[in-house]
């Protein structure tokens, strides 16, 4: 019988629906190029020299590629997407509290993609004053014209989402490369020698802090996308290898830019050296890859929590966070960093109960509850850790935490 249903919503993967290694890479790859890792990118900058930046990507790129590739696996292993497995794990309508907090991240940065794409654009190319209290029509009609593409992609599910990400992630790389490289060359100093240019007070822990939770919480959604790979260990590494190319490139581009030219992205490196159309794409493409995965992934979400389809519950997140876009730019970045913190938990537990019940995963007999609500509390407490206490990773603190809470749930329950 032929699948009408491509992007699998209500249940596993069949091998039928698997996609090329080459696929996955580009698809996982295209999700980690994120424009706000370039902010990060730049508090970097500030507060690190060039070999304690390294450090700070190589540990935290460590931390997170454990997280979102023992995630890769599980959806490549069971072909199932966050909400499938949190149904297992959660329960089925314990798992609306995860299917509702990703969803509703996602459709936040969203809309502040849309938004890192118009409000540069109609500042720097159409010459329009865009302040937090004043933004012109043409900056409204940039916002509606982006958020219809990236509406439309994630519409039509995992095939569009992979030639988007085979168009743009090429594209990104290489002309982010040899922008980063152009500033570099046009520089009074080598790049180390610039890193070490004003005070230098964040540290390596601090910083790997800081690349953790600039993708942390995007990265609970991996199974939503490994679920497609041809095998467990194409899921692992192709998620692995991403995050730590795609995360490594952007910090970098964050960094050249703000250090060079004293911007905060590769756009503005790249309006530095005259490359003003070129800018235009690379900043569309980049953000574009994130945010119809970011909209597919709410669409999942809310599906699973009212029980409508996933194409149209894309077209109401799009349209959300198409009319709310500017103002969650200027008002709500600071609160989806604090919504950042409460995903981690969610995928420590998703892990944790794959593993435990893995032999019951494969045969289809995991036993299906309401609400396990050692889970719930688990991510609550988690959140509420992860927020309150500033010591070490604090997304690490709310999955241990998490952990904690879930396992005594399964002790009970033996």
């Amino acid at each position: 019988m032929k699948t009408t249903d491509v992007d699998y919503t209500d249940r596993a993967v069949d091998r039928a629906g698997r996609k090329s290694n080459l696929s996955m890479f580009m698809v996982m790859l295209g999700f980690t190029f994120f424009s706000a890792s370039m902010w990060v990118g730049q508090q970097l900058s500030a507060g690190l020299d060039w070999w304690d930046f390294v450090w700070a990507l190589l540990l935290g790129g460590l931390i997170l590629a454990a997280y979102t590739g023992s995630l890769g696996f599980i959806g490549a292993e069971s072909g199932l997407s966050l909400d499938m497995l949190a149904r297992r794990s959660f329960g089925t309508k314990g798992s609306w509290l995860p299917s509702a907090m990703i969803s509703f991240t996602q459709i936040g940065w969203f809309g502040v993609g849309l938004a890192m794409f118009a409000i540069p654009v109609a500042k720097e190319l159409m010459g329009l004053e865009v302040t937090p209290d004043h933004m012109p029509l043409e900056g409204y009609l940039l916002v509606a014209f982006a958020g219809i593409l990236m509406t439309a992609s994630a519409y039509y599910g995992i095939r569009s989402l992979t030639l988007i990400s085979y168009i743009a992630v090429p594209a990104v790389a290489i002309l982010g490369t040899l922008a980063m490289i152009l500033a570099i060359r046009r520089g009074d100093m080598g790049l180390v020698e610039q890193f070490s240019q004003g005070t230098k007070n964040l540290g390596v822990i601090a910083g790997a802090g800081l690349v953790v939770g600039s993708f942390v919480s995007g990265g609970t959604a991996t199974p939503n996308f490994t679920r497609f790979a041809k095998s467990a260990r194409v899921g692992l590494w192709t998620t692995v290898i991403a995050f730590f190319i795609g995360n490594s490139l952007m910090f970098l581009f964050g960094a050249v830019s703000s250090i060079y030219v004293g911007g905060n992205d590769i756009f503005e490196v790249m309006l530095n050296l005259n490359l003003f159309y070129l800018a235009v794409l690379v900043l569309g493409l980049n953000i574009w890859t994130t945010n119809d995965n970011a909209l597919y992934s709410a669409g999942l979400g809310l599906g699973n929590i009212t029980g409508l389809s996933k194409k149209a519950m894309v077209i109401a997140s799009g349209v959300l966070g198409t009319v709310t876009a500017v103002w969650l730019y200027w008002n709500f970045v600071g609160f989806l960093n604090v919504l950042n913190c409460t995903l981690p938990p969610v995928g420590i537990i998703l892990i944790l109960h794959y593993f435990l019940n893995r032999k019951a995963y494969r045969e289809d007999t995991v036993p299906e509850r309401q609400v396990d609500w050692f889970a719930v509390a688990g991510v609550v407490l988690g959140a509420v850790v992860a927020n309150l206490v500033k010591w070490g990773f604090p997304s690490i603190n709310g999955m241990v935490i998490a952990a904690v809470c879930f396992m005594i749930g399964q002790t009970v329950r033996k």
